[in-house]
């Protein structure tokens, strides 16, 4: 009786064993099939990706490929222009800038102002443009050459003192010319608006009235 109790236990284990032993070979093979699954479909190496509606495509990771792995990288030349600074700047020279920059740039390149420079010279809010030359004077050069404007110009008026001017003077400075009254003050303003600006001081005798010896007399007090 003991002998067939032993043996139907044996038999009891040998069975549990067994479909121990079934289960594990059939997990391994389902980790195993799920490992092939993964890399025939490549996933995380593939220009797909996998989301809840099924596969898409990923335009960077191709584009990628396509370049050999690294993102295709597009380069542009900036323009640039050549400006020449001289004259009373520190550092002379012909100087590479960027379109749209200021003349206040530009000296700042050529080493700025030498303290003789005229600093208020220059427009330095100008836009610089290629091969522009930027030429800095020296506050003498400015002050001589604006001193010589002054003279020519108190010179002009010297010269033409209290003359009347036949373009802009009215009909009572007119009137003042010898042998000019109120009928040949009104022909000269007349002729003048009929024929614009008097070029010259003889024009005068093409106003009626006005001839070769009328025009002696006011030669030296008129103007144009």
């Amino acid at each position: 009786m003991k002998k067939q109790t032993f043996k139907l236990l044996l038999t009891i284990i040998c069975v549990l064993a067994a479909g121990i032993c079934y289960s594990c070979s059939r997990q391994t093979d389902r980790v195993s099939d799920s490992k092939q699954v993964l890399e025939f479909s490549g996933e995380g190496t593939s220009s797909e990706t996998q989301s809840d509606t099924g596969w898409e495509y990923n335009d960077a990771a191709d584009s990628q490929l396509e370049t050999g792995g690294k993102p295709a990288v597009s380069f542009t030349e900036e323009a640039v222009c050549y400006v020449h600074v001289c004259g009373e700047v520190n550092n002379p020279g012909v100087y590479e800038m960027k379109p749209g920059s200021r003349t206040f740039q530009a000296v700042e390149q050529a080493g700025g102002f030498t303290e003789t420079a005229a600093k208020g010279y220059l427009n330095l809010a100008q836009e610089v443009e290629d091969g522009m030359k930027i030429v800095v004077p020296s506050q003498d050069w400015v002050d001589s050459n604006m001193q010589e404007t002054s003279d020519g110009l108190d010179s002009l008026n010297a010269s033409q003192g209290n003359k009347v001017n036949l373009n802009n003077a009215t009909k009572e400075d007119l009137m003042t010319l010898k042998g000019i009254g109120p009928a040949r003050a009104d022909d000269i303003i007349t002729y003048r608006t009929d024929h614009g600006a008097f070029q010259s001081i003889e024009e005068i005798m093409n106003v009626p009235g006005i001839k070769n010896n009328a025009f002696e007399k006011i030669k030296d007090d008129i103007t144009v």
